[in-house]
């Protein structure tokens, strides 16, 4: 029984989900019938216990959990002897995640620290149908067919298969001391990490992360980016300002959001129409959204952070980077830059990885190879671009 009245439940990871039933289709799409489901998560917060979340939002059917475990995890998909606990709710291990709703865990007590590396383990009995999932977790998960729930490892198992996709895991909460800090990365592929070494944690929010543990902070950053997600238009995910809600406001210990969107708005539209032209938002629609945005953070107390939009002139992908669009994304940058933004803050990601030559594009020694997305070297620049002050004091503009 947990009684530790000076500590609270406190968001310590976070994966955003997705529908596999929207219209546009970029990331591989999954269902599981009579399988074990391993997947691996890295705590970015320590506490005195730990719950999981499980999300069955968009699925269409009940998912039933035949049995959960969790383990600490070695390497691969290996799990250390002796760690590995059953993953109860409402004290059974046998439960179902209805159609539309998530659910949280039974509390496992035992102490966490932020870095480390646990394996849940579901069994599948039935068919789940198209997943809630990840788009872009960056780390290997593992299907493979029958129980295998206390198996000490998946690697070489027959019928095993490896996801690039993570699916219905949206997070883990640790028991910590009362107002310990949480950042929320709320954002697209630059916070999910796109173009980032899988397995390795070299995402931009993992790399903020490394920086504030380094400066002594007792908080940390969970990572709520989706890849592809638009500020104003639904899909890839819903909108931001349709899931701000969800995926910022309602964490459980929030302190501040820091914010990245826009690259999608502008440049999506134009991807989907090539080779036609397609219209796009204007600078004055996006900084309506990012007000908005801005405001309903302030409304509920929280410290809000913007970014400047990421350069991508010259990317690879056909029809999404126009003059149009990069002329929208530089005014964008030059609001958010300036006075009349209602944030209390800024990191100016877009100047920490650009071109100087040519600021609209990112500089060779960042780019992932599509023009697009940073590299291991970009996220490290990135992160060392944030003023670890705006991150540690609350409402610096608007007290």
């Amino acid at each position: 029984m947990i009684t530790d009245s000076t500590a609270s439940w406190t968001a310590a990871f976070r994966s955003a989900v997705v529908s596999s039933h929207e219209r546009i289709d970029l990331f591989e799409l999954r269902a599981f019938s009579g399988q074990t489901l391993r997947q691996i998560i890295r705590l970015d917060g320590g506490g005195s216990a730990l719950r999981i979340r499980l999300s069955n939002r968009y699925g269409k059917e009940p998912l039933h959990i035949g049995g959960a475990r969790l383990a600490r995890r070695t390497e691969g998909s290996g799990i250390e002897s002796g760690s590995d606990v059953p993953l109860r709710v409402g004290g059974a291990e046998d439960f179902t995640v209805p159609a539309g709703e998530e659910i949280v865990s039974d509390a496992v007590e035992g102490t966490v620290a932020a870095g480390d590396e646990l394996a849940l383990s579901l069994w599948l009995p039935e068919d789940t149908g198209l997943s809630t999932y990840s788009a872009v977790p960056l780390r290997t998960g593992y299907a493979v067919p029958g129980n295998a729930l206390s198996a000490p490892t998946l690697d070489g198992a027959e019928g095993l298969q490896e996801l690039a996709t993570r699916h219905f895991i949206s997070g883990a909460d640790v028991l910590a001391p009362a107002g310990t800090p949480v950042i929320v990365a709320f954002g697209d592929s630059w916070f999910e990490g796109t173009g980032t070494t899988p397995d390795t944690d070299h995402r931009f929010p993992d790399l903020l992360n490394d920086r504030l543990r380094a400066a002594g902070s007792e908080g940390w950053v969970v990572n709520q980016g989706l890849s592809a997600n638009r500020l104003l238009t639904d899909e890839i995910g819903e909108h931001a300002l349709a899931r701000l809600e969800r995926d910022a406001l309602d964490v459980p210990g929030v302190t501040h959001v820091l914010v990245h969107f826009g690259l999608n708005d502008l440049g999506i539209p134009g991807q989907e129409a090539y080779p036609d032209p397609a219209p796009i938002p204007s600078a004055a629609e996006l900084i309506t959204g990012l007000t908005a945005l801005a405001d309903r953070l302030h409304a509920a107390g929280l410290t809000a952070i913007v970014t400047t939009v990421g350069p991508y002139k010259d990317t690879i992908f056909e029809g999404y980077s126009t003059p149009e669009g990069v002329a929208v994304a530089r005014e964008v940058n030059d609001w958010i830059r300036g006075a009349e933004s209602p944030y209390d803050a800024y990191a100016d990601l877009a100047a920490a990885v650009a071109d100087p030559a040519d600021p609209d594009r990112i500089h060779d020694d960042y780019d992932s190879g599509d023009g697009l997305h940073v590299n291991d070297a970009g996220a490290q620049a990135l992160a060392d671009a944030v003023d670890l002050t705006t991150l540690t004091r609350r409402q610096l503009l608007n007290a």
